[in-house]
């Protein structure tokens, strides 16, 4: 038996001051010191207890939630952002300790409980390309339908930009892509690599819109199936090859451009320097490099992953300061012209994902499962709270290769 409530137990994990109510499955309920709840936190049964004994961290809870032994009234966001992070990091290691002597019979009757099935644990040298094409395929060989539902018909699953407050999903993508094409001043007969395509939004909008020769390359299966059909379907076969493989299989050279969106977050830092050479080695003098990914907004907060994400969500992702990106891009030689940061419209793009989820959850859960739509509905909420606390940004950064006479080819003043 328990010495306190379940909700007085969980209360800790949560904040003390924290706007949230906790229900729990004994009747107990805890509500804040202070202040109107946001939300409520409901422990549905002794295994969300059980989870939270095994690892008492954000893995912990992020188990329980998917699991469904524990969930959240009202909105996650709000919820997310009243506890700040899940602020069990913040708790005291005597908290801890209490916490885990009143659990310990918990855990001792759940000893053989697993993780959900949802949760994946990487296997093999550290960015190998068996170990990478594991980890993408985790994540997003999950239904190419699903991932219909919750991004869109822009089938773009990175940062969108929002010309306005009022622009729609869609519009944004179309601003990114029209954004990026900008700033590799793409114009018809040029060759371009779209290294970690996707669903190759990018490469399409770039045959399509200005006329370029495209090679997209996606690690994932069911992407690169996805995008063949699609550019097919769309009459761009003579522009537009998407490979499943591994980028550094690519073995032409000579391209005018570079788009790397949303895959330098799965490189590593260990591997920055290899990535960013090997760009450089297939650009054309006067050829750019477009990089767009999520990165820390300095040196003090940790590279690698949440536990949750890391198991449920990347794999083996690491998010880097911006700076040390910059610097890694410039010691492979490229001469960099331009970066701007859009961690507010990252924040943006990530509620109207999940109101696509909300909207769609039924058909969702059949598609890929009701604990894997529970990790969708967790992490992309999270994330929003991250950006819009600044704990993670997004930053697109333009360089260029230059000419043996050290010149760019940019206009003096660029249109962007």
């Amino acid at each position: 038996m328990l010495d306190a409530s379940v909700a007085e137990l969980f209360r800790p994990v949560l904040g003390a001051d924290a706007p949230i109510t906790v229900r729990a499955y004994d009747g107990s309920v805890s509500e804040p010191a202070t202040g109107t709840p946001t939300a409520t936190v409901d422990v549905r049964s002794e295994t969300a207890l059980a989870y939270l004994a095994g690892s008492p961290n954000s893995l912990g809870l992020a188990r329980a939630f998917v699991s469904g032994h524990l969930d959240v009234d009202g909105d996650l966001y709000d919820a997310l952002t009243a506890v700040s992070e899940l602020a069990i990091s913040d708790v005291s290691p005597a908290t801890l300790a209490t916490m885990a002597l009143r659990l310990a019979p918990i855990r001792l009757r759940h000893r053989r409980l697993g993780p959900p099935p949802e949760e994946h644990r990487q296997r093999g040298l550290m960015h190998s390309k068996s170990r990478d094409a594991e980890a993408i395929a985790h994540h997003y060989d999950v239904s190419n339908r699903f991932y219909e539902l919750v991004l869109g018909p822009s089938m773009a699953y990175t940062c969108a930009a929002y010309p306005d407050e009022t622009s729609s999903l869609e519009e944004a993508q179309f601003a990114k892509h029209a954004l990026v094409a900008d700033k590799l001043a793409l114009k018809p007969g040029m060759r371009m690599l779209d290294v970690g395509c996707g669903w190759g939004q990018m490469s399409m909008h770039a045959a399509e819109h200005h006329g370029v020769q495209v090679l997209g390359v996606t690690l994932s299966r069911d992407q690169a199936l996805w995008a063949q059909k699609e550019v097919a379907r769309r009459g761009l076969s003579d522009l537009v090859e998407i490979r499943h493989a591994d980028y550094r299989d690519v073995t032409e050279t000579g391209f005018d451009a570079v788009s790397s969106i949303g895959l330098t977050e799965h490189i590593g830092r260990s591997q920055l320097r290899t990535y960013f050479s090997f760009l450089y080695s297939k650009l054309r003098p006067g050829g750019r490099l477009l990089n767009h990914c999520i990165t820390r907004p300095d040196d003090h907060h940790r590279a690698h992953a949440d536990p949750f994400i890391d198991r449920y969500v990347f794999p083996d992702g690491e998010l880097l300061p911006i700076g040390h990106l910059v610097s890694r891009m410039n010691a492979a030689g490229f001469e960099i012209r331009h970066e701007e940061n859009l961690r507010e419209h990252y924040s943006k793009t990530l509620k109207a994902w999940s109101a696509n989820l909300e909207a769609n959850w039924d058909e969702c859960v059949a598609e890929a499962g009701e604990g894997r739509a529970r990790v969708w509905k967790l992490y992309m909420p999270a994330c929003a709270v991250g950006f819009d606390l600044n704990n993670i940004q997004l930053h697109q950064v333009l360089g260029v290769k230059l000419d043996d006479r050290g010149q760019s080819g940019f206009p003096l003043r660029p249109a962007y």
